[in-house]
């Protein structure tokens, strides 16, 4: 039998599919026994899961497995378990030699390399074992995915990956070469899985993919992202829908009009354009120019603004590519201007091993030009973040709150803002309507 005291650790780093991917563990590991506690020292098993998307969050990873190295001579029978984008999809010898006190090492998205070794000793055979971290298909008395128990009945947003991997090649992306090719998971388990949440009290998922535009490619019958948000759509008790992130490439019109017909998904497309020059686009390989771009923009602008506050968009921004002028830099600082992205996510370059650009593009602009840059476009941001909420002021918009966090109640709107409010009641997983009172470029406050 297993032992019930048994307790796990996870530390997780990086994007929502690894968000998600923490999830999946921490449900495999309590299907056999163990509970979860937020003091590493106090855990029978840890799992890092990892990202080396940029160097900082690399070197995070290594300075926590670094840290772990006391714990492990303390208590050998602690296991540790390394997961995600440093492991990746192919050869981990280098790292087994680097880190011979690591027990597990294990691909992105996939908990059995540790279900197996924590069930290798006991009484069920491996075969069971692999069984039970698998989530297969189950009847809604049998939720295909169980959250870990301190999120069953308290999550109420929940991320469900779609799309594994990726196969698009950007030049400055480690992705493809960390979580494989692009794989689409089938609709029936994803599904399945929605269903499975919403039981647990989830009220909103947002369906994830690196491309998630490019759901169904690889599948037979035609499905399609807009197909899968119909059919979730219909799942009862689910509010809120949401996907990221999208390609401008694979954003098309049947999509758009999905998002403008379902009540359920909501108003807010997360589309990166990178650059706004079209030569860095080139040696990013990115696939389309500026201009196709903004005429992206404005093709879902024209379809999904109706009421306000209409349409909210997102894009990343990468400054400081290899070869980037000052000139060209301008051209993104001046689309960033006209376009006015209710959010752009922004980071500085650094080169990642085994991509393209590492391996044929000098990393030739410094690092205090990166920061110049990224902070010229940091300060414009907020401006026009700023701006765009300000249109929110004495507005009533409907909220589903999360979660209370000190004497605030945290929810989003439909076109996801951020939004506290003071409340004595029990808000979480309620749609609320709230009017908004007070509105900064990164959150607002409102009252019921």
């Amino acid at each position: 039998m297993y032992n019930m005291d048994m307790k796990y650790h996870i530390w997780t780093e990086g994007c929502q599919m690894n968000v998600a991917d923490s999830q999946r563990v921490a449900s495999a590991l309590e299907r056999i026994g163990y509970q979860a506690t937020r003091q590493a020292e106090e855990a029978d098993v840890i799992v890092l899961n990892t990202c080396v998307v940029r160097q900082s969050a690399e070197d995070k990873a290594y300075g926590r497995l670094h840290s772990l190295r006391p714990l492990k001579e303390k208590n050998p029978r602690l296991v540790i378990n390394l997961m995600g984008c440093l492991v990746g999809v192919r050869s981990y010898e280098r790292l087994q030699q680097r880190f011979p006190y690591v027990d597990v090492f294990s691909p992105p998205s996939d908990p059995g390399p540790l279900v197996a070794h924590l069930t290798q000793d006991e009484s069920q055979a491996l075969e069971q074992a692999e069984t039970a971290q698998r989530f297969a298909l189950m009847d809604e008395e049998s939720p295909s995915l169980l959250l870990p128990e301190q999120e069953r009945g308290q999550l109420v947003s929940a991320h469900v990956p779609v799309v594994l991997g990726c196969s698009h090649a950007c030049t400055y992306c480690i992705i493809p070469y960390r979580r494989g090719v692009e794989r689409s998971r089938p609709a029936e388990t994803i599904l399945a899985e929605v269903r499975s949440l919403v039981i647990q009290g989830v009220k909103e998922v947002t369906f994830l993919g690196q491309i998630v535009d490019r759901y169904g490619k690889d599948l037979p019958g035609g499905m399609d992202l807009a197909a899968l948000l119909r059919q979730a759509s219909e799942i009862e008790g689910l509010e809120r829908i949401r996907f990221l992130t999208s390609h401008p490439n694979w954003m098309n019109d049947t999509l758009l009009d999905a998002v403008a017909a379902l009540p359920k998904v909501m108003p807010h497309i997360e589309v990166p354009i990178q650059a706004g020059d079209d030569a860095v686009l080139e040696d990013m390989k990115r696939g389309y120019t500026a201009d196709d771009y903004r005429l992206l923009i404005t093709k879902i602008r024209s379809r999904l603004n109706g009421s306000f506050p209409g349409v909210s968009i997102a894009t990343d921004i990468i400054m400081g590519f290899p070869g980037e002028t000052e000139a060209q830099f301008q051209r993104t600082y001046d689309l960033l201007a006209e376009l006015r992205m209710d959010v752009a996510h922004l980071a500085r370059y650094s080169p990642r091993p085994g991509t393209v650009a590492q391996r044929r593009m000098a990393d030739d602009v410094p690092a205090e030009v990166k920061l110049e840059r990224f902070r010229r476009l940091e300060s414009l941001q907020e401006t026009i973040a700023g701006e765009i909420n300000a249109r929110y002021l004495g507005r009533v918009v409907p909220v589903l709150f999360e979660e209370k966090v000190k004497l605030r109640w945290k929810g989003r709107t439909e076109t996801n803002k951020l939004v506290f409010v003071e409340s004595e009641e029990d808000l979480r997983g309620q749609v609320r309507q709230v009017r908004v009172h007070w509105a900064g470029p990164w959150s607002m406050l409102g009252m019921l």
